[in-house]
């Protein structure tokens, strides 16, 4: 069993394949935390608790007797506001009184055998190779009706625990809820470093690793997405972690809105660690009967090293979140007009970008921003999703049947919660777009936000972009998101519920998103807000790829997809091959190895195909031979990173589940007179194959190779790029 519950129903030891995680209620009914980490037999580990009378941590009403026992000091799976524990907390109250404490105490528990899903929200499933484990323990509120439910699902052969919390007010009087984390970690002993992922539009998820002090380290978002600024992710590991080596704890929220992240020492020096929705600017009202539901953490352990830890993320998030036909299926090569032609095109643009595509091997052409309302630049028509039939000069049906016709998919770019001011549905419904009475909002390319709180809005776009999917052969969505949330004002949550709109907002969004893949599951779905201010698990549940970045310089997408491989899996970046000098740097790089970097996501090309070369035109023929042949690689096998940014090169690797096949990709990022060889070490091979490498004919054991590693023949210039290969041979 997964789940192991003793002591009389108070000692719970969640088990995976390589960890443990444990919990008791002691004799006063505090939910204790006493262990996570490599796994052990699971014996209670309360003793593990050093307590002792500390000045200024008081002592709950139980325990006046006995100093030595403050809520101050203890490690807790759901430390609470106003009632002696003076740290970072999880949950607050606002009573009717206008009281602010809650003291939740053991009641009881239950399992159930299966994984629990979050209402109206995305959460890990179960498969048909792996169900989860569930233990649901009840805690109730010392002077109120109000009840919380923690929910832990294990999946064993994954090293995956998640952590969910339902807040239910079963009492007559209604309860604000002002503050709601959906996870708590404290650490009793060790010191740790805390690394996130932080950085900016077209500079996303960049690794920064700190160390963990009494000075609080926070992340978060107040934009009303999960943002390109802060990612909601972190590893808290020993200071001596490497890829290969340390204690890795990696956290992961499922979450597209506001969420905050922290890990600060206490006075003792306990590390404690929590993550859910931010709690600023958020308030939620629960009336008797009334529950709210805490989007799901997604934890997981390492005992060596940060490799080991990404590997779990990958396949959980491959094979327990992503859904749908496209979650194995071999997703299309595409090409994207916007870089190629931005507002200016029309059927015959498009045509024929379409047939010079079909002539190289690509499978598939979207249309991005511009084919609806009036829409000639980025200052009007969002929100009339209607086919501008003028400037295409024809229908979209028509013009998807052509592209069809070429042998090629069709694809459309949307952005449904955006909503511009110079648009005929701003003109009829100006109180569905997120606007304070009395105050001029802020602006972002000249467009505000829809209300996807309201149901009518939904229903909206429901029935429009049904109308439109519904009768052109589309056959993929990108679903863009560009601007930040503010000026937050709900005409339908008004006054008091007004602390409840960025939740119920990104609930809209996902019920949505959940309605139109129910009515047309084979779509594929990739996720965008300006590229990666939207990269998060919880969309993964609805586009199984995201588009990474903006940025679609090759040098600069080493540093972006480096930080995004900690937590996500390949499979899900969504990568293309663009036009130099780069539209967003400046730089130019060759065009083999642009390819060679968009091959580790879901690739396809931003350029206009008219406008290369002929020898570039052969090599676009290469790359998506390449793309197919190694894409059971890329999609599905395993992957190592090789090298930290800031090397003079880039390297990183994939290897097949079987082991019989590994290709690794090296990127020169910087030139020297005189250079150095260039070496690269080898992962994940099987010692005892046999394994020929593609650039030099060796043939080495995969001990051997994984040993000594490669030099390679030539050093590549600046921005050069190979591929190397190894594969099994039957005999030495």
């Amino acid at each position: 069993m997964a789940i192991q519950v003793e002591k009389d129903g108070r000692l719970f030891n969640l088990q995976t394949a390589d960890s443990t995680y444990q919990m008791y209620a002691d004799e006063y009914g505090v939910l204790l935390h006493t262990y996570y980490g490599k796994k052990i037999d699971g014996e209670n580990l309360e003793e593990l608790i050093f307590r002792a009378d500390v000045g200024f941590s008081g002592n709950p009403p139980e325990s006046v007797a006995d100093r030595t026992y403050s809520l101050d000091c203890l490690p807790q799976e759901l430390p609470s506001d106003g009632v002696g524990d003076y740290r970072e907390s999880c949950i607050s109250l606002l009573h009717d009184d206008g009281s602010m404490a809650a003291d939740f105490r053991f009641e009881g528990y239950e399992l159930i055998p299966c994984s629990y899903k979050v209402e109206g929200m995305p959460s890990l499933y179960d498969n048909e190779e792996e169900r989860g484990e569930t233990l649901i323990i009840t805690m109730k509120e010392s002077a109120s009706q109000v009840v919380v439910r923690l929910f832990y699902s294990v999946f064993e052969k994954e090293n995956v625990i998640t952590r969910a919390i339902r807040v239910e007010n079963q009492g007559e009087s209604e309860v604000v809820l002002m503050k709601c984390l959906s996870c708590c970690l404290d650490y009793q002993f060790g010191e740790y470093d805390l690394i996130t992922f932080v950085g900016r539009h077209t500079v996303e998820r960049s690794p920064e690793r700190n160390r963990v002090r009494r000075t609080k380290l926070e992340i978060g978002s107040m934009r009303g997405t999960s943002s390109h600024q802060y990612n909601p992710s972190m590893i808290v590991c020993t200071p001596d972690a490497t890829e290969d080596f340390g204690d890795c704890y990696g956290l992961c929220l499922v979450y597209s809105s506001n969420f905050t992240a922290c890990a600060q020492k206490d006075q003792r020096g306990q590390t404690r660690v929590l993550m859910g929705i931010n709690p600023n600017k958020f308030s939620f009202r629960l009336r008797k009967g009334e529950f709210f539901d805490a989007p799901q953490v997604i934890l997981s352990y390492s005992d060596a090293g940060l490799t080991k830890l990404s590997h779990q993320y990958h396949k959980i998030l491959r094979g327990h979140m992503c859904r749908g036909k496209y979650q194995h299926a071999k997703r299309p090569v595409l090409l994207n007009n916007w870089e190629a032609t931005y507002f200016d095109f029309n059927k015959e643009k498009l045509i024929s970008l379409g047939e010079q595509a079909a002539e190289l091997g690509i499978e598939m052409l979207v249309l991005d921003d511009g084919w609806f309302g009036k829409r000639d630049d980025d200052n009007s028509g969002l929100g009339d999703w209607f086919a501008n039939e003028k400037k295409l000069g024809s229908s979209l049906e028509e013009l998807g049947n052509r592209i069809h016709d070429l042998g090629m998919k069709f694809g459309l770019w949307f952005e449904p919660e955006m909503i511009s001011e110079d648009s005929d549905l701003y003109r009829a419904h100006p109180d569905w777009a997120l606007r304070i009475p009395g105050r001029e909002p802020n602006r972002a390319r000249n467009q505000l936000v829809l209300d996807m709180s309201r149901d009518d809005v939904r229903e909206y776009l429901f029935e429009r972009i049904s109308d439109i999917l519904g009768h052109a052969p589309i056959d993929y969505v990108k679903w863009d998101v560009n601007r930040s949330l503010s000026d937050i004002y709900s005409h339908k949550y008004a006054g008091n519920q007004n602390g409840e709109v960025y939740h119920r907002f990104i609930l809209g969004v996902y019920d949505l998103l959940e309605r139109l893949l129910e009515k047309f599951p084979d779509i594929l779905l990739e996720g965008c807000s300006g590229g990666g201010g939207r990269f998060d698990a919880a969309m993964l549940y609805y586009s199984p790829q995201i588009w990474c970045s903006d940025n679609t310089d090759a040098v600069n997408r080493l540093d972006i997809q480096y930080g995004t491989s900690f937590f996500y899996p390949i499979s899900s970046v969504g990568a293309h091959v663009s036009a130099v000098p780069n539209h967003q740097t400046g730089r130019t790089t060759p065009f083999r190895t642009r390819g060679h970097v968009a091959l580790s996501g879901s690739f396809g090309y931003e350029l206009d195909l008219n406008k290369i070369s002929e020898d570039e035109k052969e090599m676009v023929k290469e790359q998506i031979a390449e793309f197919h042949r190694y894409y059971s690689l890329t999609h599905e096998g395993t992957y190592y990173r090789l090298t930290p940014p800031g090397e003079r090169f880039c390297a990183w690797e994939f290897v097949d589940e079987e082991k019989n096949h590994a290709l690794q990709t090296l990127v020169m990022t910087s030139a020297e007179g005189n250079p150095l060889p260039v070496h690269t070490i080898v992962k994940g091979l099987s010692p005892d194959k046999y394994y020929c490498c593609s650039v030099n004919g060796q043939v080495h054991s995969g001990r051997t190779w994984m040993g000594a590693g490669l030099t390679l023949r030539m050093v590549p210039k600046e921005y050069e790029s190979v591929l190397i290969e190894w594969n099994v041979v039957e005999e030495r």
